[in-house]
């Protein structure tokens, strides 16, 4: 009888793939982590326990097959493993290296809750791909047949680019109609490059493109070509827009230069990487280089500023947050990379107003947590007379984001809304209050992960497929 090849958590540790020196990868917006060797990341996975209830592919949003494909892995069955990885996950390269695992499929491993480290699950899923990638696995789309329909998409973020992918796989004609001169939507333009380098994002994009998926870039819905416009030219349409639309913050003199938004920001970031010309970075403006800056914010979003602003060689760079280390809803994994790069934390603080014209300082005031909320979350509440100036050259507002008043800017009045401002839809299908009108990811969730993006747009895309099916059966009869 063949020996167990899994089962090695108690003789195994847990091993991340090596990752940079702080003061080497701070000089460059390279990934931070090296890829695992083959015998390593056969060994990582072999401490998955096979449980029979895997938690982590519970807790995953795509359910993906996680304890099959680390099984396969630990067998060296590696083409096989990225077969099961790739069936329930459109993006499996770009999951690995940017979901929160630590909240996720890592957070919830069986073996971490009865005392042993959790398996890497994250860095073997972005091994299995990259693999993949590198010995040709990864093919263009080939549908077995064409259908005589068609779907358009608007946005050519995660969750539209999901649905994208399965509806051209089954044979639909599709059109992605995205805003910027480059698909991805935050991928690309939000996320910086030492997460996710963007050639990773740039060879996906390709990949669809070479299967037939038509990205008509520079497009806006609603200024170069209108909702019915769109609406009239296929049999249904998915909205993936995602929110853009920046949370502000009113506080006396916060419309003062210097004072910038988190996306601004991110976007001239990685602009720039691509080699193109951005004045804003050029002249300084949405350049931390040489500059005291302070992030205002405790999510993901404000975590890649920080990081960001460290790599473009500003003076220092603080985080003020109105909660403590333990209530930040960021990951924790980019909070310790932030700490190590030398981001400083000021915890349980938040701003009250900005000095000077352009801005010199921020009036901070500083807090302590009360009574929970409706959420259980303690509440920050201020500390009177103790307001103190935290000087700064570069503001960033990483505040969240809302959604934009799409029926308004569209004209399209039937279109539902929540109170929220995100689209009224049916959260198994996408279904709006418009017929053939579907929505997906951050415009009906708000602001959250791409991973959900991703299952929004499989899902949608499933329901779409099973109506033309269902459409089809009644014709024939």
């Amino acid at each position: 009888m063949a020996k167990n090849p899994m089962l090695k958590f108690v003789q195994i540790p847990r091993l991340m793939p090596e990752k940079r020196e702080a003061t080497d990868r701070t000089q460059d917006f390279d990934e931070i982590y090296s890829e695992f060797e083959e015998a390593k990341v056969e060994e990582q996975a072999s401490r998955c326990s096979q449980c029979g209830v895997p938690y982590c592919q519970t807790h995953c949003p795509l359910h993906n097959n996680i304890p099959d494909w680390l099984r396969l892995t630990a067998e060296g069955r590696l083409r096989e493993a990225y077969e099961i990885s790739q069936a329930t996950n459109t993006f499996p390269e770009i999951c690995g290296r940017i979901c929160p695992q630590d909240r996720l499929c890592e957070g919830n491993c069986v073996i971490e809750k009865s005392g042993h480290e959790t398996v890497t699950i994250g860095s073997v899923e972005k091994y299995i791909t990259d693999t993949a990638w590198e010995e040709g696995w990864v093919q263009p789309i080939k549908p077995t047949v064409e259908r005589g329909r068609s779907v358009g998409i608007i946005g050519a973020g995660p969750g539209g680019l999901a649905a994208a992918d399965m509806l051209r796989r089954a044979g639909l004609q599709v059109t992605v109609y995205d805003s910027y001169d480059r698909a991805g939507g935050l991928l690309t333009y939000g996320i910086p490059g030492f997460k996710l380098e963007k050639d990773v994002v740039m060879k996906r994009v390709q990949q669809l493109q070479d299967g037939g998926i038509e990205i008509v870039n520079n497009c806006t819905v609603g200024v170069d070509i209108s909702f019915e416009n769109v609406r009239a030219k296929h049999h249904a349409v998915i909205i993936a827009t995602g929110v853009y639309k920046s949370r502000d913050l009113v506080a006396q003199g916060s419309g003062a230069d210097g004072i910038v938004k988190a996306i601004d920001y991110l976007t001239a970031s990685n602009r720039h990487g691509f080699g193109d010309h951005v004045p804003q970075f050029l002249n300084g403006s949405l350049n931390a280089e040489g500059k005291k800056v302070v992030v205002i914010g405790g999510g993901d979003t404000a975590m890649d500023c920080v990081r960001t602003a460290v790599r473009q060689g500003a003076t220092s760079v603080k985080c003020l947050y109105r909660r403590d280390k333990a209530n930040m809803p960021g990951s924790l994994r980019e909070t310790q990379n932030a700490e190590e790069e030398g981001v400083e934390f000021v915890w349980l603080t938040a701003p009250k107003g900005f000095l000077g014209t352009p801005v010199s300082g921020v009036l901070v005031q500083q807090m302590r947590l009360g009574l929970p909320d409706a959420t259980g979350r303690q509440s920050p509440e201020v500390i009177e007379d103790a307001d103190y100036v935290e000087p700064a050259d570069l503001v960033i507002k990483a505040l969240g984001f809302e959604p934009e008043d799409l029926p308004k800017l569209w004209g399209a009045a039937g279109l539902d809304v929540t109170r929220w401002g995100t689209i009224r839809a049916d959260f198994e299908t996408g279904k709006t209050s418009l017929p053939n009108v579907y929505a997906v990811g951050d415009i009906v969730r708000g602001a959250s992960l791409v991973v959900w993006a991703i299952r929004d747009g499989r899902d949608c895309a499933a329901a779409i497929l099973a109506e033309l099916d269902d459409a089809n059966a009644i014709a024939a009869e």
